[in-house]
């Protein structure tokens, strides 16, 4: 492959795949419908047994190919069926065929396809090679980026072994693959498999188990281990002792992957460590939460996961070798990455090895690059530029051009006198000129504007900035209100098709499930912590079952804080485009930021008295 290859084509297939279908027919007919599955797996105690799914699916039907987003992928369900069936491979294909359907660009996905560009850009690549290189070092995206000093060490004792080892920062690809995104994950894996082969590689160290996963699968022709199987075999490092009581979570893509599994618990003996297994283990681990996207398009039933795994872990120290599940289970119980246990056992176990978290892993991943472009004797280096399906461009430009065309306007504001015109008092001044018509056009506006799929926050500003704090929040919420009530209704009683259409995606389920239990406290909920964009949200609840003065009562009432929040803070802008930083602009930037910050801190309070909540 070179990077002259042309893009990928994206246009759906008449017909389910073959293989798809092939795979439903075999689930339908097989399954006994016995349950174990579903006594192991949160996600089919809510779906039905794999054969029931099999049996009822349309694999036409976008809707029904989105449930298999929220399956994990995990394998739990394959390593307990007496038929020895695979549901998480039905679900991939499942995923894949929404991809080749064009259905499957769910907007929570696109935060962890970001992440993967990154990953795989120029700015974030490197690969050194030095002269004779048959083997490399991969420690892909996530531990560079939250433990780069560990990442380092790790290199540097595997090159005190071979002084030839290379390094690779690059990403595996595993998320497009886990996403069904087949053709892309193909190509760009195979890319990089097919160069390093060409560069006389034979062997790849990995430190993450979804890597090791990948090229064990598809890196014909290279040997992959972990850094901790490596490291074991050369009697390395010599790590301190702790005695203590540990329970080890084995990542559910190591769950055929014995050598992993005994390299952990290796390691574990090494440090003094007794290890006491929780019921979930080794072929049968549950996942963390994480796997297969799941947390970015039902964020509750990931949680559950890991708060099944902290139940199990009952209070005792995690030991993990995977850096993303240390990260989602770490939010809810004591763990320790494998990693720091054998740089720093003593910090490792008291919790206080060093691990960062977003945004700061990828200034940390940037810095290990150029660590490793000044200090890698390498004899072939390269940044990866390919790329089969080009991310659109022009993101930073554009958020540059931005700033300095603010900048620009401030500076022309008070350069040109033009500022006079600009204090607040007058301008609302000549507002207040209109009498009634000035709030009626722009309470009209903003009742148009959710129907028509326009941006209520630029308006929300406006607001403040013409009608000042008091009065900008009276015309705010009144006109917003009205067009949340008419989206509503719109979809209610007009455009229901097209509307319906567009809510493919799991969130959507859980919101019409959850208004139908709960009513009005979910409408108020989701106004509060959005579950779905704004104006998508207006017409998702008019296909529910909520009464239209439910819906409208609890719709003012939770959007009401965020819009005295924003009309407070727009309301004082003016006076910072004349260079001015009143009270009221720091007021309004307090309220936004409480805003902003209720739904985290929930979230995150929620998951703590849910792990110790006894249900499963």
């Amino acid at each position: 492959m070179t990077p002259a290859q042309p893009a990928l084509p994206l246009t759906p297939p008449a017909e389910p795949a073959p293989v798809l279908q092939t795979r439903l027919e075999t689930m339908a007919q097989a399954c006994l419908d016995c349950g174990l599955c579903q006594e192991q797996c949160l996600f089919l105690r809510r779906q039905g047994s794999p054969g029931q799914i099999a049996r009822g699916l349309d694999p036409q039907d976008p809707r029904q190919l989105s449930q298999a987003y929220l399956c994990s992928l995990c394998g739990l369900c394959g390593a307990v069926c007496p038929q020895g069936l695979d549901p998480a491979a039905m679900f991939l294909d499942l995923r894949r065929q929404a991809v080749a359907q064009g259905t499957a660009g769910l907007p929570e996905h696109q935060g962890l396809l970001a992440y993967e560009r990154r990953g795989n850009s120029p700015r974030y690549t490197w690969y050194a090679l030095p002269a004779g290189c048959r083997a490399v070092f991969f420690p892909g995206c996530n531990l560079p980026g939250s433990r780069p000093q560990q990442t380092w060490r790790l290199f540097e004792l595997l090159r005190g072994q071979d002084p030839s080892l290379g390094l690779v920062l690059d990403c595996c690809n595993k998320p497009s693959h886990d996403l069904g995104r087949q053709e892309f994950f193909l190509a760009m894996f195979g890319e990089m498999h097919d160069w390093l082969l060409a560069q006389g590689v034979r062997e790849v160290l990995v430190a993450c188990p979804n890597c090791h996963r990948v090229f064990e699968t598809h890196g014909q022709g290279l040997t992959v281990r972990t850094v901790y199987q490596a490291l074991a075999e050369a009697g390395l490092p010599a790590i301190g002792q702790a005695p203590a009581t540990v329970t080890v979570h084995d990542p559910c893509v190591a769950r055929q992957a014995p050598a992993l599994q005994q390299a952990a618990r290796h390691w574990a003996a090494q440090a003094g460590l007794a290890v006491e297994e929780m019921s979930h283990h080794g072929a049968q681990a549950l996942c963390c939460g994480e796997g297969g996207g799941v947390g970015f398009v039902d964020p509750e039933l990931a949680q559950a996961w890991a708060r099944h795994r902290g139940q199990e872990a009952e209070g005792r120290r995690v030991l993990t070798y995977c850096a993303g599940c240390a990260g989602h289970l770490g939010r809810l119980m004591p763990v320790t990455h494998l990693t720091d246990l054998l740089l720093d056992t003593q910090a490792a176990l008291a919790g206080r090895a060093p691990a960062s978290k977003a945004p700061f892993t990828y200034l940390n991943r940037l810095r290990l690059k150029k660590r490793a472009q000044d200090q890698v004797p390498a004899a072939i280096t390269r940044q990866r530029t390919f790329n089969p399906q080009p991310p659109p461009q022009g993101g930073l430009l554009k958020l540059a051009l931005t700033l300095l065309a603010l900048a620009g306007l401030v500076a022309a504001v008070r350069l040109s006198g033009a500022a006079a015109y600009l204090e607040p008092e007058r301008l609302r001044g000549l507002i207040a000129g209109h009498g009634v018509l000035a709030p009626a056009i722009y309470m009209l506006i903003y009742t148009l504007a959710p129907a028509l799929f326009l941006p209520g926050l630029p308006i929300t500003l406006a607001g403040g900035v013409l009608f000042g704090p008091l009065w900008g929040v009276v015309y705010t919420i009144i006109g917003s209100t009205a067009g949340a009530c008419l989206a509503f209704l719109v979809a209610r009683h007009g455009a229901r098709g097209g509307i319906e259409r567009r809510l493919t995606g799991p969130r959507w389920r859980q919101l019409d499930a959850q208004v139908e239990r709960h009513g009005w406290k979910v409408v108020l909920f989701a106004r509060l912590m959005p579950l779905l964009p704004f104006n998508l949200l207006n017409y998702a609840l008019g296909l529910t079952k909520i009464r239209f003065s439910h819906y409208a009562l609890a719709t003012f009432w939770g959007m009401l804080p965020a819009c005295i929040a924003f009309v407070v803070f727009s309301s004082s802008l003016l006076d910072l485009l004349l260079g001015r930083v009143s009270p009221g602009l720091v007021l309004g930037l307090l309220l936004v930021l409480a805003v902003m910050l209720v739904p985290m801190l929930y979230r995150r309070r929620r998951a703590k008295r849910a792990l110790a909540s006894p249900k499963t």
